[in-house]
């Protein structure tokens, strides 16, 4: 018997606040050995969705993106194909991806920028086959045209791994962006909800972690982070420091 490779669950409701919520399960904590995810948005600005077709693209093709305050656009260059998908949530492949929102060091927030997360999170799931992919098209789109949200954790998932991605921009008028992704242990179930999860991490381990060259230095550059403190360096703790209220917010769920 084939096994449930893949079930990922979307749960979409309103309340009266305005949080996300996701929840990771790995195939070795599933009993049919499964990848799931609960992804609950709690937004205001709910949707139909929407099932996209699998597509191939002539050369030259671009996507437009408005440039925030402005009447120009970032041209995109078009995928040669890009993969059916349900809203952008999941596609074909069995990649799917959900998010939640810790916003973090608003400064750090370039709101000129036209790319934003939910776009990247789209685009991820027209051009990717696995969650590690998916990661390379998010983290390298923002690398070239910059980030226009404010901090977000991504869960990415396939049939057989399972990741969160955070990340935050880098400023007004700067390119880039500053992530960090972690794989999910096998076996291990993950939570989180508007406040980034991810904290000390390693740093030569590829297979398990992936990060922004200078996520660190900048961190330091900016006074985020102490290196003779004696304390490791952790991603949430700089870019998304804990308050009273955020705990309060985002610990109860």
């Amino acid at each position: 018997m084939m096994k449930n490779l893949l079930f990922p669950l979307f749960v979409f409701f309103s309340t009266l606040t305005f949080g996300c919520t996701n929840l990771i399960i790995t195939k070795g904590a599933s009993t049919d050995g499964s990848t799931m995810m609960v992804y609950t948005n709690d937004g205001e600005w709910l949707y139909h969705l929407k099932m996209y077709p699998h597509e191939s693209h002539e050369k030259g093709e671009v996507i437009p993106f408005r440039i925030p305050g402005t009447e120009e656009f970032l041209n995109l260059p078009q995928a040669s194909e890009t993969y059916k998908k349900l809203g952008f949530h999941m596609n074909e492949h069995q990649v799917a991806i959900g998010e939640t929102t810790f916003t973090g060091r608003e400064d750090l927030w370039n709101h000129k920028l036209p790319l934003k997360y939910w776009h990247l999170m789209s685009l991820a799931l027209e051009r990717s086959k696995t969650a590690r992919q998916a990661i390379e098209v998010i983290t390298s789109l923002v690398e070239k045209y910059g980030y226009g949200s404010e901090g977000e954790s991504f869960s990415i998932i396939d049939p057989n791994e399972a990741w969160i991605l955070e990340m935050i921009g880098t400023g007004d008028g700067l390119a880039g962006a500053h992530w960090v992704a972690v794989k999910i242990p096998d076996g291990a179930i993950s939570a989180h909800a508007n406040k980034a999860r991810i904290g000390s991490f390693p740093l030569n381990d590829p297979d398990h972690c992936l990060y922004s060259e200078n996520v660190i230095s900048f961190a330091v550059e900016n006074g985020f982070y102490d290196p003779e403190s004696g304390e490791e360096f952790a991603f949430n703790q700089a870019y998304n420091p804990l308050s009273p209220d955020r705990m309060r917010y985002c610990e109860s769920r």
